[in-house]
């Protein structure tokens, strides 16, 4: 039984078969554990939530040089990342498009890198071809006793809710506190309201589950994507491998690209699209009622429906019919629709209409 399903059992409920397998552990009545499964509300998570993160992988790097290879290979600054600091990171190809961004953040003998399941081996292993004769070692650490579990919570309730178990909570958003309790790492932070991920054993959080949703609102894996999309925080999936410079999907703006440390896989393209400025998109935050939106999905222009202007990033149920979505697009078109609500649409210049909403930081007057 793996971690999660650990977790699921003491829960009285059905295990979570491998990806891609059919689900012949399915009870004829359903548990309590659906509400991992629930799409929360937008005032919910604003009020305070609790959600089973269940598709982030993470890839462990030990080693007397773990800190130097990695900063060699991301966008970021790694050598200089301490124990109390969580980093976004870029992983580029040589012609500076993102074939995966990271959470990282570190303790006194590893690297960690978050990132999704789905895409992580394929990742670890390509990271894995440069280490060369570098002391470093990665390894699949989603299964170590300390990070089985992981929780995030959010929102105007999410402070008092934690301080149940931490005695001190992370100060300022992307930082973390070490506890016997377990990781608990503060992210960007959504509707004015702080977020974190707590990565705990099983036996920990099976004892903190039910203390959290007898003040939380509680979903699933879909609640906290929902979050990470309201605080503008982009994740690369597998279907939007090599589709963007970092700076279409902002991550400059959130700190995940250092222009000042040395070289990396793309870092001259990267540079030059920031300097020169000769991308003219950027990444914003829409919702779009009623129909299925996901990943890789493309968007376009009334104004010109023969070729999309802009493609989802990534998207969730926003738990009132419709979904809520990342989406990265031309200047132009985020102009366009902001003032004119049926200017740009959803699969085709006939689908569904995109609704802009305010993005939780400000887009610069960087020309991409």
């Amino acid at each position: 039984m793996n971690n999660w399903n650990q977790f699921l059992a003491a829960q009285g409920a059905r295990p979570v078969p491998p990806e891609g397998a059919p689900d012949s552990t399915a009870p004829a009545t359903a548990s309590p554990i659906a509400d991992f499964g629930q799409s929360l509300t937008v005032p919910q998570l604003q009020d305070g939530f609790v959600a089973a993160i269940t598709d982030q992988g993470l890839i462990g790097l030990d080693g007397d040089d773990a800190a130097s290879f990695l900063h060699g290979q991301l966008t970021n600054d790694v050598e200089h990342l301490n124990q109390e600091q969580v980093r976004l990171a870029g992983y580029c190809t040589p012609k500076g498009r993102l074939l995966a961004s990271f959470l990282m953040w570190r303790n006194a003998t590893t690297i960690y890198l978050q990132l999704p399941r789905a895409i992580q081996p394929a990742i670890q292993k390509r990271l894995q071809m440069f280490v060369l004769r570098a002391k470093a070692k990665l390894h699949d650490a989603t299964a170590d006793a300390a990070n089985q579990v992981v929780l995030g919570v959010g929102g105007r309730q999410a402070d008092a809710a934690l301080s149940a178990w931490f005695p001190t909570l992370p100060a300022t958003p992307f930082s973390k506190v070490e506890h016997a309790a377990g990781t608990l790492l503060r992210v960007a932070d959504a509707f004015g309201s702080p977020r974190y991920q707590w990565l705990a054993s099983a036996a920990t959080a099976r004892d903190a589950w039910p203390q959290l949703t007898a003040r939380l609102a509680k979903g699933g894996n879909d609640a906290w994507q929902l979050a990470e999309i309201h605080a503008g925080i982009p994740q690369i999936t597998a279907a939007t491998q090599e589709q963007f410079v970092p700076q279409m999907v902002n991550f400059e703006l959130l700190g995940g690209v250092n222009f000042k440390k040395g070289c990396y896989p793309g870092q001259e393209i990267v540079a030059r699209s920031q300097y020169l400025g000769k991308l003219k998109r950027r990444t914003t935050l829409v919702s779009i009622a009623g129909v299925s939106v996901a990943a890789g999905g493309e968007l376009f222009a009334v104004s010109d429906p023969d070729q999309p202007c802009g493609m989802v990033v990534n998207a969730a149920p926003n738990g009132a019919g419709g979904v809520d979505a990342l989406v990265e697009m031309k200047l132009g078109a985020i102009e366009a629709g902001s003032s004119d609500a049926g200017a740009v649409r959803y699969g085709s210049a006939q689908g569904a209409a995109v609704q802009f909403l305010p993005m939780p930081y400000v887009l610069d007057a960087l020309d991409l």
